[in-house]
């Protein structure tokens, strides 16, 4: 894409609220791979400008180069909106089933360390950690499990949300009955058509922001399971090098990497190796 392409991206039915050039949107793309890794295809445009429009007309800014023009100041407390407005939080409980089966076996295999070190690295609005907690308290037949689980996500609106554990009844309409008597709250006259995770279950969460491009992340210990899914698919393959290599020495010796569906990283064979569907070991 030519950055002298400067005209106005018109929607279908005539010009935009405001003026959105190749220029912008490139910047842009510079920008949030720089911050998140996130690498934006051409056909994300359209995405971009309605996301960001929000931000101009929050801010009464007038122009994407203005606001842009902003965010030169890197300590400028709009990146972490403008971060947030493009973050992609698409997750669901017990998403890709299959790899909770494997976490319960995991951890009954590996009872020497107490307590096991558990790890949801783009964990969103918290359904793939409280997710993790419901496994373990399964697997160990207790809601005190000898684990103890990170939740970490660059979007500190969706962590937010998360440690909140409240949600709406239809996010766990296809949830066991078993599992919704046991580990949720259903809410009742103001609060009606929600839920909320139980106490016992947010007692095994704890929610942090975390940038998984940073260079160094204060984390410690040896994680018998790291869950990286749905969010290597928005990095480029250096930049994914790049995670895993941070990823994989914070696994324990017989650890697991759980991956997303649509996730491979065998660009990556110095590092992981596959042992499972979408679930890696140290390589």
């Amino acid at each position: 894409m030519s950055s002298a392409v400067t005209e106005a991206v018109p929607t279908a039915g005539g010009e935009r609220e405001f003026a959105f050039t190749a220029r912008d949107f490139e910047r842009i793309c510079t920008m949030i791979h720089s911050r998140a890794g996130i690498a934006l295809a051409s056909s994300k445009r359209d995405m971009v400008y309605s996301r960001l429009s929000r931000r101009l007309r929050a801010l009464g800014l007038k122009s994407f180069t203005d606001y842009l023009d902003r965010l030169g100041d890197i300590h400028d407390p709009e990146w972490e909106a403008f971060t947030n407005a493009l973050t992609t939080n698409l997750t669901s409980f017990f998403r890709e089933a299959h790899h909770f089966d494997t976490l319960k076996e995991l951890l009954l295999r590996t009872p020497a360390r107490r307590p096991l070190l558990l790890w949801s690295s783009a964990a969103s609005t918290g359904e793939e950690p409280y997710s993790i907690a419901m496994a373990a308290c399964e697997a160990f037949g207790t809601l005190n499990p000898p684990v103890r689980i990170l939740a970490t996500d660059l979007d500190t609106q969706v962590l937010a949300h998360g440690e909140r554990g409240i949600y709406p009844l239809e996010r766990i309409a296809r949830l066991d009955e078993a599992r919704v008597r046991r580990f949720f709250l259903r809410g009742s006259g103001a609060h009606a058509g929600e839920c909320r995770v139980s106490e016992s279950l947010r007692a095994l969460v704890s929610f942090r922001q975390l940038n998984l491009l940073d260079t160094r992340w204060p984390l410690k210990g040896a994680y018998t399971g790291i869950f990286c899914r749905n969010v290597m698919i928005y990095f480029d393959k250096p930049t994914q090098h790049g995670v895993l290599s941070r990823l994989v020495p914070l696994l324990a010796d017989d650890g697991l990497l759980f991956a997303g569906h649509s996730e491979s990283f065998f660009h990556a064979a110095d590092l992981v190796r596959p042992c499972g569907r979408t679930v890696y070991r140290r390589a």
